[in-house]
């Protein structure tokens, strides 16, 4: 089946509205036996007359007086999406923003941006969802507005990505620890108990790969899903756990934090969005509220 020609409806608008050819072509900018001859195939596309002949003009018919509202309304919006987008008025905008992070986020920055958000937005709303895994469905669906994360090939290929901060993963004890006194050299670091975190029921991480290098393995007490729940054994206990420093600083106070003695490469926490959304004023506007609030906060003293 043909694809019907959707100029039509344009022109269509402009007849019923004028109920003239001769008036129409000369709004469009188009001959009178153009127009007429658009008006033939609007006649052919709808199996109706649409404007007849009553004396010395024309009058629609039936169908096209039932159409004309119906046409009108879909001219307007079609003109609407394609013109430029307008100035966005923070103190009108009514809307709900999805951001999905891993724990640790909402913690750190969470209090800081519902702030600023309420300050310039008194509508805007946002939802946060924990990041259980790295899977870009949420984005490419448009059940999730926002996300954070580390970039890596797990992430689909037409995501966009913008820098938020550099991270780096530090050893966090309890205060009054044994390891918040003294150098800790990887032999020392490598004997502690340890609380391993993996989301994949791993056992290996890149820092057991970094201490195996040296002829080294860590101790490990125990393995759990999570930052958070590492931080809470940690913190009743002798164990270490190993985190993301400015990540999950917030989940860490009053703990005692160190530098780990082993060679663990930095990595960048990036603002992950769907290109469909790049024009978007308000999406714009709340990636830089996002952004301003993470470059403000600092890791945890």
């Amino acid at each position: 089946m043909a694809r019907p020609d959707l100029n039509l409806l344009f022109t269509l608008d402009v007849l019923l509205a004028e109920g003239s050819v001769a008036r129409a072509a000369r709004r469009l900018h188009l001959s009178p036996s153009a127009m007429s001859r658009a008006l033939a195939r609007l006649r052919e596309a709808t199996g109706d007359p649409l404007l007849v002949r009553a004396g010395r003009g024309l009058v629609a018919s039936p169908r096209a007086l039932e159409l004309r509202d119906s046409i009108s309304q879909l001219v307007h919006d079609a003109e609407a999406a394609l013109r430029p987008a307008g100035k966005l008025d923070l103190g009108q905008l009514d809307r709900t923003f999805t951001l999905r992070a891993s724990e640790g986020f909402v913690e750190n920055f969470g209090a800081s941006l519902l702030s600023r958000l309420a300050a310039e937005a008194p509508g805007v709303r946002l939802h946060f969802l924990h990041k259980l895994d790295k899977d870009s469905g949420p984005l490419r669906d448009g059940s999730v507005d926002l996300e954070t994360g580390v970039v890596d090939k797990a992430i689909g290929p037409e995501v966009r990505a913008q820098a938020l901060f550099r991270d780096r993963y530090v050893g966090v004890v309890r205060a009054g620890h044994p390891l918040s006194e003294g150098d800790i050299t990887p032999a020392r670091f490598a004997a502690a108990s340890h609380v391993h975190v993996s989301r994949r029921d791993s056992d290996k991480g890149p820092i057991d790969d970094a201490l195996a290098g040296m002829g080294l393995q860590r101790q490990i007490a125990t393995t759990v899903g999570g930052f958070a729940a590492a931080l809470a054994l940690v913190r009743a206990t002798d164990w270490v756990a190993c985190v993301h420093e400015r990540h999950t600083g917030a989940l860490y106070t009053g703990m005692h934090s160190f530098a780990l003695p082993v060679p663990i490469a930095p990595f960048t926490v990036s603002l992950l969005w769907h290109p469909r959304l790049d024009g978007d004023p308000a999406h714009r506007w709340l990636r830089g509220c996002v952004r301003g609030v993470c470059a403000e906060q600092r890791p945890a003293a």
